[in-house]
């Protein structure tokens, strides 16, 4: 694989159990050095993909390339590259958590030192801990160390989050942040929006075996061009001018969608200031990414 290259490069990706077609010509690239997010719900043919770029699964037509190997055919030349974090636990709950760590490093041709990952993932106080008494938060941290063990260029991160509390996420979030800062590729599968938002420089979106969007998380679907959202109150008797008195919503709120909310504002504050009117809780938004997300995957599906 050249500096150039991506990562991952997939080409009319399909897969079939039976009589259902799973996955249906998916094309997908991951960038060298990204953390790429892959959502969609269950039964979409996300976790079939992720299985087949991870050598797991054989699929029945397409090209794919992870790190410039076919997982098909050689997964193990591709493995010692890769790191993998599942979402349950695999680790024996016996062993310290440097010693697990350590015996997984000695599965590798060309390890990180087990002391440098157990810090990286900031469980460097628990080194000499036995995994039976780890949290859940820093049993997760763990499953990370183990899949950074061998110094991977790609980690697949399967839900890496589920079931924390949101500090415990957040820290998570770190991790994850740290690796990305290390040049590791990351692909992350997750149902949280708010992880997505935080974490992925880009997100694809899989419903019905098909990739229905692509994008940062800030332009997916064209979020960032979708019509704005404008909610405020008035006092009783108040008229707000023009289109602007929009529909109240169950709180008693007028809500007016805006093609244009700068313009829409402006002449809405002149009118509250010349007539003496209070606007309140005015706030404007435009849909969030699990708003897309939900448009998505129902007209996927």
């Amino acid at each position: 694989m050249s500096d150039n290259s991506p990562a991952v490069r997939v080409r009319g990706l399909v897969k079939s159990y039976g009589g259902l077609q799973a996955v249906r010509g998916i094309d997908l690239e991951i960038r060298a050095g990204e953390i790429f997010a892959l959502l969609g719900p269950n039964g979409a043919g996300k976790t079939t993909t992720v299985e087949i770029l991870e050598g797991y699964r054989k699929r029945d037509g397409g090209e794919v390339s992870v790190l410039g190997f076919d997982p098909g055919r050689e997964r193990a030349k591709m493995l010692p590259r890769v790191g993998i974090v599942l979402q349950k636990t695999g680790v024996d709950r016996f062993l310290t958590v440097i010693e697990t760590v350590t015996m997984y490093a000695s599965y590798y041709p060309k390890p990180r030192p087990p002391a440098e990952v157990v810090d990286l993932v900031g469980l460097a106080d628990k080194s000499d801990s036995r995994v039976t008494t780890l949290s859940g938060g820093q049993l997760r941290r763990l499953d990370m160390a183990v899949a950074l063990a061998g110094d991977p260029d790609l980690l697949f991160l399967d839900e890496p989050t589920t079931g924390f509390d949101p500090s415990a996420r957040r820290e998570a979030w770190d991790v994850v942040k740290d690796l990305a800062s290390l040049g590791k590729t990351v692909l992350l599968t997750t149902h949280y929006m708010d992880e997505a938002q935080h974490l992925a420089d880009r997100v694809a979106v899989i419903a019905a075996g098909q990739i229905v969007a692509e994008g940062t998380p800030g332009t997916l679907g064209d979020r960032n061009l979708a019509q704005a959202r404008i909610r405020y109150r008035v006092p009783d008797g108040a008229v707000p001018p023009g289109d602007l008195g929009g529909v109240p919503d169950v709180a008693g709120f007028l809500v007016v969608t805006s093609a244009d909310p700068v313009r829409d504002l402006h002449t809405l504050t002149g009118w509250a200031l010349e007539n003496g009117v209070t606007l309140d809780g005015l706030e404007v938004s435009r849909p969030s990414l699990e708003d897309v997300y939900l448009s998505l995957t129902e007209v996927g599906a």
